[in-house]
């Protein structure tokens, strides 16, 4: 950044920044300077992210698997609360369901 770029104060021109701006932008630069990379910044974060999608992968296994089971112990509810005498479909009476239908014959 140059000294053109910064934004000048009350009272100084665009040209020649103020003493404040430049021993400020001086005292940034030497933070910057000091700070070194972590060598293995991108390994760490790589591993988080990697530890965070199995974490996500195997909450939503485990989602899936509850609700299977939920709906598979509901559906055994439901057919367990069904009626154990034989009903009207299954009366056995020996009629077939074709007798007792007509169908409409075509004529040639």
């Amino acid at each position: 950044m140059t000294h053109r770029d910064a934004t000048p104060s009350r009272g100084t021109s665009p040209d020649r920044p103020g003493r404040t701006e430049r021993e400020l932008r001086e005292a940034l630069e030497a933070l910057a300077g000091g700070v070194l990379p972590d060598p293995d910044a991108y390994r760490t974060a790589r591993g988080e992210w990697l530890r965070r999608e199995r974490r996500r992968r195997l909450v939503l296994a485990v989602l899936i698997a509850v609700v299977f089971a939920l709906a598979t112990l509901i559906g055994l509810w439901v057919l367990n609360q069904a009626p154990s005498d034989p009903g009207a479909i299954f009366s056995g009476s020996g009629a077939t369901a074709a007798e007792g239908v007509s169908l409409p014959r075509l004529h040639p």
